[in-house]
């Protein structure tokens, strides 16, 4: 064979070359691709990070409790740290004059005497009203009513509850009292609508985090629930305080999962992401809007919350009409895309028994109940330890 001329065969090395650089390319492209699909059907590195602050088997009491005491009391909240639940749970509410306070419904027709005090305006929803008129209502004597098997002559005249209420009895404190009323704040010869506290002498040392829910975002709830968590020391992204704890104890308090935000409004997990990142944050999934076409629909929400660094996936398990079974099918694709599960609400042992291996932490009217199932229980009773609270 005759030698090719040396211009053909540096044409024929150049060509070569941009083959080899071409396939160089397509791999890297498809290298690329390759790790963008796991990206966008996984949590970040960074939210796995943030996902692993949360500890396994959480004991999160439900509005406190619903089960011993009225709801979202100071009652239900010092039961519940003494008891020894992980965290508090609490729905946060915004107030006419911009505070938080704690309390589920939009109106406060079924737990208050609203409709004795203010008549006039019992529909009004919850954001209508001062905190030193809501502080006027009793949210306890109604629980006497409805359970009166379980009922106590204390829970009569029991008041709204702030954030701020909360975060204080879960580091150990409660409301100041003189002759059984709380003791108000008074600032420039004005009652501000706050009370003063004092170290809770019944306090046994479990230091709880807080687990707040969010509703639908108005006013900037989430702006105010940021400056909130700020100024009491509870963002541990931003000059955490050093809460102290005993061996033994509940610690979540003193972790950096000390809080935990959740919502049901993908909007308002928007607003915390951008309020209050790297935060661990659960997005509640509500039983009626799931119906239709339940995987689609955990899809959708589990691809929002990779794109939103959400860590926790919160189902319900107790809607026998719709998807009774949802969480069963939907465990492997929430724990595929790398998020926990914290479903609501346990109140039996045959529910806990049913979901133990497949969930990483359970909301619950029962935390005595459950912490027994965990082998966590409180060596006193309930009973015993809302006597031993003054209840």
């Amino acid at each position: 064979m005759k030698n090719l001329p040396e211009s053909t065969n540096y044409i024929s090395k150049i060509l070569i070359l941009i083959c080899l650089v071409s396939a160089c390319t397509q791999k890297k492209k498809s290298d690329t691709l390759n790790q963008e699909r796991i990206r966008t059907t996984q949590i970040s590195n960074e939210a796995k990070k943030v996902r692993n602050y949360v500890m396994k088997n959480a004991v999160i009491a439900h509005r406190g409790s619903t089960y011993w005491t009225p709801e979202e009391t100071e009652a239900a909240y010092r039961w519940a740290r003494n008891v020894g639940a992980d965290y508090l749970e609490i729905d946060v509410q915004l107030t006419k004059d911009k505070v938080l306070v704690a309390f589920h419904d939009n109106k406060l027709g079924r737990t208050t005497n609203v409709s004795e005090l203010f008549p006039d305006r019992v529909e009004s929803e919850i954001s209508d009203f001062t905190l030193r008129e809501l502080r006027s209502l009793d949210i306890g004597s109604w629980f006497n009513t409805a359970f009166p098997s379980r009922a106590r002559p204390a829970y009569e005249d029991l008041k709204i509850m702030t954030l701020k209420d909360v975060v204080m009895i879960a580091e150990g404190n409660q409301i100041m009292k003189k002759n059984g009323t709380p003791v108000e704040e008074i600032i420039d010869g004005n009652w501000t609508g706050n009370y003063l506290y004092e170290a809770d002498p019944n306090d046994n040392g479990n230091r709880p985090g807080i687990y707040v829910e969010t509703k639908r975002p108005t006013s900037n709830v989430e702006i105010i629930l940021a400056k909130e968590i700020l100024e009491y020391g509870w963002n541990v992204n931003s000059d955490p305080k050093a809460i102290f704890t005993q061996e033994g104890k509940v610690s979540v308090a003193n972790s950096n999962a000390r809080l935990i935000l959740q919502s049901f409004s993908f909007e308002s997990i928007q607003q915390l992401e951008k309020t209050l990142p790297n935060i661990p944050k659960c997005l509640l999934l509500d039983k009626a809007n799931m119906k239709d076409d339940l995987e689609e629909n955990y899809k959708k929400a589990i691809h929002f919350g990779i794109e939103n660094n959400v860590h926790i996936i919160g189902p319900s398990i107790v809607d026998t009409s719709n998807n009774s079974k949802e969480l069963t099918a939907m465990t492997t694709l929430i724990h595929d895309a790398g998020m926990l599960i914290n479903p609501y609400t346990f109140d039996t042992n045959e529910q806990l028994n049913e979901y133990k291996d497949r969930v990483e932490g359970v909301f619950t009217n029962r935390a005595d109940l459950a912490l027994a199932f965990y082998g966590r229980g409180s060596t006193a009773s309930s009973e015993e330890i809302l006597k031993n609270l003054g209840y």
